[in-house]
């Protein structure tokens, strides 16, 4: 029972980090990396699947309260901070692989299934976003912009400079096993 309250702490502790690095000054307008994917990502290869859906579920909702939501129907909000914050968590689907190599000191194979993590977490949430803002925020595309090339400049580039900083913070901390395995 106690390992299950832990568990659960540390959902809510990733969540509010996630969203606190969410308040990083935008250095590049709508191209800024997420931050707090380096949190998710790297909680989802620690505690798995579950978690790590939680987790990002609960980073997604954070976003109400604090007024970080931008509304402009009932379907865009529920895809982009429901369903595109929760996917992030699917970084834990190669928990297992990944905590064995990280056990048998197979630091490069532990980068490659952190790897795997960030490109399943990072890029199933852009692409997420993606789809979003084909459907919703096509629109606001310059004159002559197809949505499809807008949506895409817009969380392409989003989506690869945060699976890139998430692989930098990775490859960076992948020896520190304390960070990584549970107990």
């Amino acid at each position: 029972m106690k390992r299950n309250v832990l568990v659960w702490v540390e959902v809510a502790i990733i969540a509010a980090l996630s969203m606190s690095l969410s308040f990083i000054p935008d250095f590049a307008g709508w191209f800024t990396p997420s931050f707090g994917a380096i949190i998710l990502v790297i909680f989802s290869l620690r505690r798995g699947l579950t978690p790590g859906l939680a987790a990002g579920l609960l980073w997604g909702l954070i976003h109400f309260p604090l007024g970080k939501v931008s509304f402009l129907s009932v379907e865009q909000v529920l895809i982009e901070y429901i369903i595109a914050f929760t996917v992030m968590g699917l970084a834990g689907l190669v928990y297992g692989p990944f905590q064995k190599a990280l056990k048998n000191d197979k630091f490069s194979s532990a980068i490659v299934w952190s790897g795997i993590a960030a490109l399943l977490g990072v890029g199933v949430r852009y692409f997420v976003h993606y789809i979003a803002g084909v459907l919703f925020w096509g629109q606001y595309a310059p004159e002559g912009t197809s949505p499809w090339v807008y949506s895409l400049s817009v969380n392409g580039t989003a989506g690869a400079g945060t699976f890139l900083v998430v692989m930098v913070a990775c490859i960076l901390l992948i020896r520190q096993k304390k960070i990584w395995i549970a107990k």
